[in-house]
């Protein structure tokens, strides 16, 4: 049984990001854990002399928490209602980073499943900070859904690769459980300058190769285009339903994600995506 946490803030982006989910799984058993947490706008953790009136504020937060995922949970027994799945909430407290590094430790969930702007998205902005901070520093897949994006079955998986990760089960595994369930297509994309493959990187190739061997997939190699660049060319030819990327230090994944060409890339980033962490 899959184990997947639901984050919200009560925003349509996360409402969105939960409906995608529960879309997504709807033939898997699975428990979601819908988590929501709240701090005051003022709140210093080192802090520790708290007074009355704070302790007050945080008791009315907490119960507009519970409220708010009591009401939640309602909305989602009404519009799905699926014998599959069950439901855990959790109102806690904390920040929403520090609450996810406490249930990582005690292992509460397989996949991670948010939307990519929080309440108070502004529009130009692609993720949210609690996105960003989510997918860089999550032990599990993280699956972020845009706003706005109505749930399509992911058919078309773009995975953009640069072959220098020694591919692991837990790297391939969570692609292989989509492209399975849904009879998808695997597009394998390798952006390069020039170079010839290394040899490391022909056996990475290869790797992939027996991983994917009984799914459909195809391997595209694009020379002298920068990766967001070819990303986006190859989401305007072919209907990519899902974009996937390995989170692995020192790789491209680190340079297009959490350097200056963030923004790049989001402006054109439309689909669901799905980051897997390159260590457990």
């Amino acid at each position: 049984m899959k184990k997947i946490l639901l984050p919200t803030d009560f925003s349509e982006n996360s409402w969105n990001a939960i409906t995608y989910a529960l879309r997504l799984f709807e033939k898997e058993e699975c428990t979601f854990y819908i988590l929501n947490t709240y701090t005051p706008a003022i709140f210093h953790i080192d802090y520790v002399a708290v007074t009355t009136a704070q302790f007050g504020l945080v008791d009315a937060m907490r119960k507009a928490s519970e409220e708010s995922l009591d009401t939640l949970m309602t909305k989602i027994n009404n519009q799905f209602n699926n014998p599959n799945h069950t439901f855990s909430t959790i109102s806690s407290f904390n920040t929403l980073a520090l609450e996810l590094e406490e249930l990582q430790k005690g292992k509460l969930m397989d996949m991670i499943i948010m939307g990519t702007k929080g309440a108070t998205g502004a529009k130009e902005i692609l993720f949210g900070t609690n996105t960003v901070h989510t997918l860089k520093n999550a032990k599990c897949p993280v699956l972020a859904i845009p706003s706005d994006f109505e749930f399509e079955s992911p058919i078309e998986i773009l995975f953009p690769s640069d072959y220098k990760i020694d591919y692991k089960d837990n790297h391939i595994q969570p692609i292989l459980d989509i492209a399975d369930q849904y009879h998808a297509r695997v597009n394998i994309l390798n952006v390069r300058y020039g170079n010839e493959l290394t040899e490391l990187q022909v056996q990475n190739k290869q790797k992939l190769e027996t991983y994917f061997k009984k799914i459909a997939h195809l391997f595209h190699d694009v020379h002298n285009q920068n990766i967001p660049e070819a990303i986006t060319k190859f989401q305007m030819k072919a209907k990519i339903n899902l974009l996937v990327m390995i989170n692995n230090k020192h790789s491209f994944f680190e340079n297009l994600f959490f350097k200056s060409t963030i923004n790049h890339i989001g402006f054109h980033l439309n689909i669901p995506f799905l980051v897997i962490p390159s260590k457990k």
